[in-house]
């Protein structure tokens, strides 16, 4: 399934860079000694709103503005970096922008978006909940429901992992963390346009699996809760055109556990010196467990992890810096 072109592609990546630069992607030493390979971090906590939805958020807005501008505003659903995102382009395109959270949403990450300019909802116990209050609340104000899957996202986000390929060259795999798919499906539609045999593997959490059981059906399977501290990933009612997409072109998906996303992220900060929240550890968490199954499958490779976002609460960095795993 080709999800978009290369011409759409250039198109996105010129709306990306007028107003952000390269993220970095470094084969930091420390980590590659510990792993026992070429492990690439692509550095997505270093865009301006500290994760990789930003990008898709940009190529959005930029489409609304040329092709619908009689849009007086937006409404979406998020946890946190997808809100971030919308904000910060709705600020640039002059788009009126509504989130709804859940109630307990990271709290610094509503205060982002508050600052970005974003008017803040709260409702419902979880994403899913929220997401279909904000569909509620689109209908109620007139505003355009933005979803948080979505082909113009996509091309936006596919911008790092065009990034990632062009400096890093072809890798033995990457490692990406999946929430609704955004990053994983741009991951995948870019190594097919680039003609690579990169293997994309997905990460998602044990306590949100939605994604995994999606991928072994071969279609959109949906759970009844996602209680996890990854909040980046606690997904429980995927996206039918995402699971495709993941299906057709990623290699195997990943099951994480609460307390490995959290020694991943006290390894990255060892390792690195980068703060990344917990679904930006999450592609590491995978790879080790890869290493801890079978570690031939990583030795002496070239690979690459998606850091997808560094916007952490202090309390849950407290916790895990303190050696424990933050609990709901």
């Amino acid at each position: 399934m080709t999800f978009f072109t290369i011409d759409e592609f250039a198109e996105s990546s010129a709306v990306v860079s007028r107003h952000m630069a390269p993220t970095p992607q470094f084969a930091w030493p420390l980590l590659c000694a510990h792993l026992g390979a070429e492990v690439w971090v692509k550095h997505e906590n270093c865009t301006p709103t500290g994760a990789f939805k930003v990008r898709g958020g940009l190529v959005y807005m930029d489409r609304l503005v040329r092709e619908r501008p009689m849009v007086r505003g937006v409404v979406g659903a998020t946890r946190g970096n997808h809100g971030q995102s919308m904000a910060f382009a709705g600020r640039a395109a002059g788009i009126d922008v509504t989130i709804v959270v859940p109630h307990g949403n990271s709290a610094d990450k509503n205060a982002a978006m508050r600052g970005f300019g974003a008017e803040l909802i709260e409702h419902g116990n979880d994403f899913q909940a929220a997401r279909e209050h904000s569909v509620l609340l689109a209908e109620q104000r007139g505003l355009e429901a933005v979803p948080s899957f979505h082909q113009d996202l996509c091309r936006g986000v596919a911008t790092y992992a065009h990034e990632l390929f062009t400096a890093a060259g072809e890798l033995d795999a990457v490692y990406v963390p999946i929430g609704l798919g955004s990053g994983i499906c741009g991951l995948i539609t870019m190594r097919d346009l680039l003609g690579l045999r990169t293997e994309i593997i997905g990460v998602v959490a044990e306590r949100a699996p939605s994604t995994a059981l999606s991928f072994a059906a071969g279609t959109a399977v949906s759970t009844d809760s996602a209680a996890t501290f990854i909040d980046g990933i606690a997904t429980r009612v995927p996206d039918p055109v995402a699971i495709e997409i993941i299906v057709g072109g990623a290699a195997r998906i990943i099951q994480i556990s609460e307390d490995a996303c959290a020694d991943a992220v006290r390894l990255m900060m060892q390792c690195t010196h980068h703060l990344v929240e917990p679904s930006g550890a999450a592609a590491l968490a995978g790879l080790i467990v890869d290493q801890s199954i079978d570690g031939k499958r990583i030795a002496g490779k070239r690979l690459g992890i998606i850091a997808s976002g560094g916007n952490m609460d202090a309390s849950i960095l407290t916790e895990i810096l303190a050696g424990r795993t933050p609990t709901l």
